[in-house]
């Protein structure tokens, strides 16, 4: 079956094929997901290499992480040269409701996007803070949200939260075009220090998990070059079919939130009720040499 997208023309291919085995959810059920919730989707993967996480077999199979732009992929479908660790590669770039309808008929489940965009890849527009808790007690996520979102505060930043559909949140962070990625890195990393100071029996940032001691570790690793992040609205491979939702700060006063509160069964309803809670926010976009400053004052008491 095709369906046409303006110009562009998607063959759609077996849609009564199982992707969520436990909950009944099918290719089909998958598509016609990313065609309802493209609109919210498509402005947070514009223009931004994006990594594949596919499953054409369904989520209890085997599946397989793809960066690379395929020959096979159709002409139409953007397209960019960028640096990696192996050399120049092509990478996909999502940057329409036809070609994200294209992923999910190949697959792809989840995307995961860079935290730059393709015309200056090693300059970042976001920065992240990710918040997975130590054990099994998401308060613990929770309260590490507040406050990093209070020390952006602070620094006259604006933090947005999202539910990863995994384990954790995300903090984010828009930024000006202004500092390269071992910059902000150092940023986030100088944020994590102040965190620690404060709360030192909440947060770490040591990387072994043996040292950690039950605090819940302040990852900013990836604030760097090719990294990626799972893209706002993007469905999991995990039971229920979990989806990565921006939040609005209120959110995080409920104390039922989880990381996979929110599923292709109840997003919807969800959204529903809600102002997109992250509209507007390249409009808080911010540079980072006055917060810097700010940041250093902190850390010098």
């Amino acid at each position: 079956m095709k369906q046409q997208f303006g110009p562009y023309s998607v063959e759609i291919g077996n849609r009564e094929k199982v992707f969520y085995p436990g909950d009944g959810i099918t290719k089909g059920d998958v598509i016609d997901y990313y065609q309802r919730v493209a609109d919210r989707l498509i402005p947070h993967l514009k223009d931004r290499p994006v990594t594949l996480e596919r499953y054409p077999d369904g989520i209890d199979e085997e599946g397989f992480i793809q960066k690379k732009f395929p020959d096979y992929f159709p002409d139409w479908f953007d397209r960019k040269r960028v640096a990696t660790e192996q050399g120049q590669q092509t990478v996909p770039v999502c940057n329409n409701l036809a070609s994200l309808v294209y992923l999910a008929n190949q697959g792809s489940v989840t995307q995961h996007v860079w935290l730059s965009r393709v015309d200056r890849p090693d300059i970042p527009d976001q920065m992240i803070f990710d918040l997975d808790p130590p054990g099994d007690d998401f308060s613990s996520v929770v309260g590490a949200a507040r406050d990093c979102l209070e020390l952006l505060d602070e620094l006259a930043l604006t933090g947005f939260v999202k539910t990863t559909g995994s384990r954790g949140l995300h903090v984010m962070v828009p930024l000006r075009r202004l500092w390269n990625f071992d910059a902000v890195r150092d940023f986030a990393r100088d944020c994590a220090r102040v965190l620690v100071d404060r709360f030192p029996d909440r947060y770490t940032l040591e990387h072994r998990i043996e040292n950690r001691r039950g605090r819940l570790y302040l990852d900013v690793l990836r604030n760097a070059y090719g990294q990626t992040v799972v893209a706002p609205y993007s469905l999991r491979p995990k039971a229920g079919a979990p989806v990565a939702t921006p939040l609005e700060r209120g959110a995080l006063s409920n104390p039922e939130l989880s990381a996979q509160s929110y599923r292709l069964d109840n997003i919807f309803q969800y959204l529903g009720q809600k102002n997109a809670p992250w509209s507007g926010m390249r409009r808080h976009a911010r540079g980072l040499s006055s917060a810097a400053k700010k940041l250093a004052r902190i850390l010098q008491g």
